[in-house]
């Protein structure tokens, strides 16, 4: 049966596993199929160009597993390939920066909204440029945080190391007086109780993965690809990287054991 044919999701790490813990709250019924780049990351200090050829690299390997839609769940590589990727597969093919726009701006009240992102996010502007194509008036305000996703590649996001860095990094956009946070990198809510600290309680904090899981349930309800069998979803995850640090990583973010393949590209 089509319907169950399994999603696939990537990132350039461990971050898009937050995009996993909320299709599952979301989608409980479908099948995913994860792959984590750790080899190559972080991506958002490469270049735009190499990131694209990573994404491709990755989304052939999903749809030679056929998969019926691609999450690309990772911010840097939708800023660089959701467009060429939506034209090149015939599968739907789904980013994260379009939803997390969307809930900044439903959020705000002061129209005063932050990015925090990669390098290569921040310097497209993808964030900046899709709120303004829905809501001109808006104020936007980016800030690049490179130090972040390591902080959570290495499992250490509560630390008082990461409490200082992260202070570092949100000084700027505090004193734009924001109300309204995006945090445009799939890796950040992980670190979201230190960054909502940081940024104050009167900060609303946007992640990425609950806009993303419930734009991905209306593509497939509306193609007719939500999976309507009876049978236990069975998931698979791969790392470009150590599969053993993944899982470890993986088991205490999605607070159960996951098995994690090792892929060679």
């Amino acid at each position: 049966m089509a319907n169950s044919k399994p999603i696939g999701l990537f990132d350039s790490g461990v971050g898009g596993l937050t995009v996993v813990q909320e299709m599952w709250r979301q989608l409980p019924q479908e099948n995913l199929i994860y792959v984590g780049d750790n080899a190559r990351c972080p991506y958002g200090s490469r270049p735009p160009e190499e990131v694209r050829e990573y994404s491709f690299e990755i989304m052939d390997f999903l749809m030679g597993l056929d998969v019926k839609m691609i999450i690309i769940a990772c911010n840097t590589a939708t800023a660089a390939s959701l467009a060429e990727a939506k034209a090149h597969y015939p599968v739907p093919v789904l980013g994260v920066i379009t939803p997390g726009s969307r809930a900044a701006i439903m959020a705000t009240r002061t129209g005063r909204i932050g990015v925090i992102g990669t390098e290569v996010t921040v310097r497209t502007g993808a964030y900046a440029r899709e709120i303004h194509r829905i809501n001109p008036r808006l104020q936007v305000v980016s800030q690049a945080c490179p130090p972040f996703v390591k902080i959570v590649e290495e499992g250490d996001p509560a630390s008082a190391y990461a409490e200082q860095v992260v202070e570092e990094y949100l000084a700027p956009l505090k004193r734009e007086m924001i109300d309204t946070l995006i945090l445009g990198c799939t890796h950040y809510p992980i670190l979201e109780p230190v960054i909502q600290k940081v940024a104050g309680s009167k900060v609303q904090l946007i992640s990425s993965a609950e806009e993303t899981a419930r734009e991905a349930s209306l593509i497939l309800a509306d193609r007719d690809l939500m999976n309507n069998d009876n049978l236990e979803p069975c998931h698979r995850f791969f790392t470009t990287g150590d599969a053993r640090q993944f899982a470890s990583v993986a088991n205490r973010w999605l607070r159960q054991p996951v098995a994690v393949e090792h892929l060679a590209l």
